[in-house]
């Protein structure tokens, strides 16, 4: 057991975290070839797992891995992770699972000993606030969405609604993002055609004139909090569209904000620096979070705002999935 007592659903049985590991011919590590999940949970139950499992599964089909799991059996297992693991979180933790698949070892290796044989399926979960640390003050700062000289990769080129692990597009435009002057710089990436696409593991959405508008569909990871944004919307009476958005589009809008599974949302206050609307979270984004909070029963903001409060306990260095800006002294 590992001395956080955490453990792994690992090809059919629970191993502790530090020893789940996949092999080093693996084609996950070779190519990028796994797909993936992830998700979270508010007030400890999960939050829309049977469509993040969809749509690993749809990735599943579109990059043929040789899966014979029933998606239904897939879900037992996450819930049984969550069970397995729960004891050992805080009480006022929050479960973040992760959810990957990949092919296996490549055939030319086969002959290896000890190694599995088949597709890799592997459920960890460990704590929200890892991934939301000091995200708390973006809600009253905004973010500055900086445009990478990084593009989107467009769908002809690898499908972007396959939700994979060859990102390394990614990584990079959130090092250069990290590099322009200043603070709280995200990434924003352009398609081919010099639209707005996406950021690095978020939708992105403008709001004009009292409608919320974010891009279409084709060369993004059409994201799980994207689609509940439509929801939100629709119960607030607001109109909410898919089109393409140019700088232009997004300067000149009178509120911005980001979507993702950990943070839901996040106000985008300037792109480049250059201020967007008249404050950093618009009253649309607030009455979209403000729902959210209320159909979830947590205070979004207020929960990492307090585990935010609590890092002096804990330590984190290194680059994260939304900070790469080195480390002074």
């Amino acid at each position: 057991m590992d001395k956080n007592g955490r453990v792994v659903w690992f090809n059919g049985e629970f191993v502790p975290e530090s020893e789940a590991k996949v092999s080093i011919y693996d084609s996950a590590l070779m190519f990028g070839d796994m797909v993936f999940e992830m998700t979270r949970s508010f007030n400890k139950k999960q939050f829309k797992l049977r469509e993040h499992l969809e749509r690993l599964y749809a990735s599943i089909k579109y990059l043929r891995i040789p899966v014979n799991m029933p998606i239904e059996e897939m879900e037992k297992h996450c819930y049984e992770t969550i069970e397995a693991n729960d004891p050992v979180f805080e009480p006022d933790d929050e479960h973040r699972l992760m959810i990957d698949v990949s092919r296996g070892i490549l055939s030319i290796y086969q002959g290896v000993v000890g190694i599995h044989q088949g597709p890799n399926i592997i459920i960890a979960d460990f704590p929200l606030r890892w991934t939301v640390a000091g995200m708390g003050k973006l809600y009253d700062t905004g973010i500055n969405a900086v445009i990478t000289s990084q593009r989107a990769i467009p769908a002809y080129l690898l499908e972007p609604k396959v939700k994979n692990r060859s990102r390394i597009h990614y990584l990079m435009a959130n090092i250069e993002a990290s590099l322009f002057e200043g603070e709280n710089n995200w990434a924003l990436l352009l398609d081919p055609d010099g639209f707005i696409a996406e950021g690095t593991g978020d939708n992105f959405f403008i709001v004009k004139d009292n409608v919320i508008i974010t891009p279409e569909g084709r060369n993004i990871l059409r994201g799980i909090s994207r689609a509940y944004i439509f929801e939100l919307a629709k119960k607030l009476n607001i109109p909410c569209i898919e089109r393409n958005i140019e700088t232009y589009d997004v300067i000149t809008a009178d509120e911005a904000f980001m979507t993702g599974t950990p943070f839901c949302i996040l106000p985008v206050s300037s792109l480049n620096s250059i201020p967007i609307g008249v404050e950093p979270m618009g009253k649309i984004t607030r009455k979209l979070l403000d729902l959210w909070s209320e159909e979830v029963g947590v205070d979004i903001v207020g929960q990492i705002k307090k585990w935010d409060a609590k890092r002096e306990t804990w330590s984190l260095s290194g680059p994260s999935p939304y900070s790469f800006k080195p480390k002074k002294g």
